[in-house]
């Protein structure tokens, strides 16, 4: 008799075990398929943040040279060239340490059409320098080195660099998130559902481009072009709905 009773305990905390074993694996699964169904909610929504900067440094490479049929006499021309361009950019107020002559070159060859022998000299000098807006007026005054005899060659240009790109990438990917959310958000509202959690994240790349494009065509320009550039990112997040 007590081996019946032992016998039917045992069967009953069997058969409960089972049905707590079910219970469970029935909860895990449902939970499980409520993830599934919650994977497959979600939205991918774009966020854009801009930020108008001014450039921080300004380079400016100056080429020139002088063409002749003497050596020494096509040097002594381009060396005054190179001393009108100092004196420029000494009363431009800028520092000897913010001027750098870069390079020279010479190059000869033989005419024998003419029969002479022909001399190019050239000399680069550049201008680096912090203080962008006094290397902006230097520039827009270089007609001034022209009236002193030295023209300067094609591609003596100006480019402006941005160089806080760092400082200011957390709080800009900070606004391109936010931008993000608010638009899931709408969608969200749209559709009767409310958003979630971050599901995956893409950050865009940075791009810095010229804040007013080409000052004469109002054109698209690059971002060396002017001191007043535009810093811009795009980051793409994929949202979940509940």
């Amino acid at each position: 008799m007590m081996a019946t009773r032992l016998m039917g305990g045992r069967l009953l905390f069997a058969a409960a075990l089972l049905s707590l074993g079910l219970v469970l694996g029935g909860f895990v699964l449902g939970d499980g398929l409520r993830r599934a169904r919650m994977a497959d909610r979600s939205v991918t929504m774009r966020g854009l943040a801009e930020r108008d900067v001014t450039a921080d440094l300004a380079t400016w490479t100056m080429s020139f040279g002088e063409t002749g049929a003497d050596l020494p006499a096509a040097q002594a021309v381009v060396d005054e060239k190179y001393r009108m361009v100092r004196l420029f950019l000494a009363h431009a107020g800028f520092a000897e340490a913010e001027i750098d002559a870069a390079r020279i070159g010479v190059n000869q060859y033989y005419d024998q059409e003419r029969g002479t022998q022909v001399v190019t000299v050239k000399r680069t000098v550049q201008l680096r320098t912090k203080d962008v807006m006094k290397a902006r007026a230097a520039f827009a005054a270089q007609a001034e080195l022209i009236r002193a005899g030295v023209a300067l060659e094609e591609g003596s240009g100006m480019t402006y660099s941005f160089t806080g790109l760092n400082a200011i990438k957390p709080p800009m990917i900070a606004d391109a998130t936010r931008d993000a959310r608010l638009a899931a958000e709408r969608f969200a509202r749209d559709s009767g559902a409310e958003v979630g959690a971050i599901r995956q994240a893409t950050q865009g790349y940075f791009s810095i481009g010229a804040r007013d494009g080409n000052v004469d065509t109002g054109e698209g320009a690059s971002a060396g072009d002017s001191p007043f550039q535009k810093v811009r990112v795009v980051t793409t997040i994929d949202f979940y709905l509940r």
